[in-house]
């Protein structure tokens, strides 16, 4: 069974840094394509870093958090990890760690490929 689960939020000041983690299981890490989601309120969920499976390991991100956000994983801790530099209002938001259950092993991929953690809360403050 894939499961993930994300830990590192919390509140932190604007034009910070911090950095979010997921920690995955029951499936072979290195294998699928993993990704960071990020949902404010009132608005919808969206993806904003993905990383392909351990045989490219490349990197994907949103057009406009390219130079905000770096993604990374580790296959022999079987975990995920997204910096987050200068922290802005609109990252207050609940992130969530994602696998591509699929194994596709491509980024991008849809929602509906993700099995997801709880989340994690980040409040920006001013």
């Amino acid at each position: 069974q894939v499961r993930v689960m994300e830990s590192g939020g919390g509140a932190v000041q604007a034009g910070g840094s911090l950095r979010l983690s997921c920690t995955a299981s029951g499936f072979s890490f290195g294998d699928y394509a993993m990704a960071w989601f990020r949902q404010a309120p009132g608005k919808e969920r969206e993806m904003v870093a993905c990383i392909t499976w351990s045989g490219s390991n490349t990197e994907y991100y949103i057009d406009s958090e390219e130079n905000r956000f770096t993604i990374s994983r580790d296959n022999l801790k079987n975990t995920m990890n997204l910096q987050i530099h200068i922290l802005k209002s609109e990252d207050s938001a609940m992130w969530y760690c994602a696998a591509d259950y699929t194994g596709w092993g491509t980024c991008p991929f849809p929602e509906s490929r993700a099995a997801w953690g709880q989340g994690t809360l980040v409040i920006v403050s001013p």
